[in-house]
């Protein structure tokens, strides 16, 4: 199945520049018209209100300010003026270490079922020196794993923005 168009294309805008600046043009031209209106209708006066700056402490409305310089010290003790930016996004970094620790927690459970099958086994010595080797592995393994450096490498983090 094939399919043709006819058109012309050539009136169609590409240019993102020029529909931004029709736009506003045409923004301008509505703004002054209602400018118009409003100046030759006697009861505008009711109607137009004047925009005003007004200050509001950030200290009363709760809010933090949308940007403070403060004075400090840099690194050599020199005198330099920081802003804080509200813009610089604040990150939160997660750790996670679920994986680890069930990892952990499955070869904790592996040396006490070692431990179990030793006990029913002491009859059998070849099965128990079997079974004490694995167990060694384990406890080896579980030393290397049980610690606070071995969950920081293997934590998963995650960074909130």
């Amino acid at each position: 199945m094939s399919m043709k168009i006819n058109g012309n294309y050539n009136d169609s805008r590409t240019n993102y520049a020029e529909q931004l600046k029709a736009e506003q043009s045409l923004d301008r031209a509505e703004r002054a018209e209602e400018t118009k209106k409003v100046q030759n209708d006697p009861n505008a006066s009711d109607k137009i209100t004047v925009p005003c700056d007004e200050y509001t402490s950030s200290k009363k409305t709760g809010e933090k300010p949308s940007g403070l310089y403060q004075l400090g010290q840099d690194e050599n003790g020199n005198r330099k003026v920081f802003f804080d930016d509200p813009k610089k996004s604040e990150e939160k970094c997660v750790g996670n270490t679920d994986k680890v620790d069930r990892e952990i927690e499955k070869l904790k459970e592996k040396q006490q079922q070692l431990e179990q099958q030793i006990q029913t086994a002491a009859g059998d010595e070849e099965k128990v020196r079997e079974l004490e080797k694995k167990l060694a592995q384990v406890e080896a393994e579980l030393r290397q794993k049980d610690n606070d450096t071995y969950r920081r490498q293997n934590s998963e983090f995650f960074i909130f923005r």
